[in-house]
C-alpha cells in the first residue's frame, strides 16, 4: 500500500474515532448519574460477600 494512501486511511479512521468519542461523551452527559442508595447498597453487599468468601489459608505444622 502506498504511504500516502495509508496516511489518508489513518486520518479518516482517526476522525471516525473522534466522532464516536464525542457522541459517547454526549450520551454519558445526558444519562443520569449512577449510584444513589441502590448502587451503594449493591456494592456493600458485594464487598460483604467477598469478605465472607475469602478464607485465610490454614497452615498445618508438619513434623519431619
Amino acid at each position: 500500500m502506498h504511504t500516502d494512501i495509508h496516511l489518508r486511511l489513518h486520518a479518516l479512521r482517526a476522525a471516525d474515532l473522534r466522532t464516536e468519542a464525542a457522541a459517547y461523551r454526549l450520551s454519558r452527559a445526558a444519562a443520569p448519574a449512577p449510584g444513589g442508595l441502590r448502587g451503594r447498597l449493591g456494592w456493600f453487599l458485594v464487598e460483604a460477600g467477598l469478605r465472607l468468601v475469602h478464607h485465610r489459608p490454614v497452615y498445618v505444622a508438619r513434623i519431619a
